[in-house]
């Protein structure tokens, strides 16, 4: 099964930082307008959003500070199973082990990812 053909679209980047409140501001002054706010157990995470654009901010205090800072990226699916069967049929094994949920958005979202050749992590995104 193709992977490719699952794949609709860029969904969000995701950058890690120290400092949400300072790293928003950075992207509002850029233009991003805050589209969600929203708290895991362990961060605090915004969704900021320049026509089609959409950044995934989150702060965990793991920020790299150098080039290279971006730390995934995220492809929405249509189908979430179908391209979970072709990544496992093609050999790559999703980090998490399984196919996730968060509850972001109006009806969550199931997520897993992969790590890129370059350990850079690949998610692939359905919005439910």
């Amino acid at each position: 099964m193709e992977i490719g053909k699952h794949i609709i679209g860029l969904q969000h980047i995701g950058i890690p930082t120290d400092d949400l409140k300072t790293t928003m501001a950075f992207f509002e002054s850029l233009g991003f307008e805050t589209m969600l706010r929203t708290q895991t157990p362990r961060e605090q995470v915004a969704f900021m959003q320049l026509q089609h654009v959409m950044l995934e901010i989150y702060e965990n205090g793991q920020a790299v500070h150098h080039p290279g800072a971006i730390e995934h990226i995220a492809l929405s699916v249509d189908d979430i199973e179908a391209c979970y069967s072709a990544i496992c049929a093609q050999g790559y094994t999703a980090l998490e082990g399984q196919i996730c949920f968060l509850p972001f958005w109006q009806n969550g979202v199931r997520y897993f990812t992969i790590a890129g050749p370059e350990q850079e992590k690949i998610e692939f995104s359905q919005m439910l």
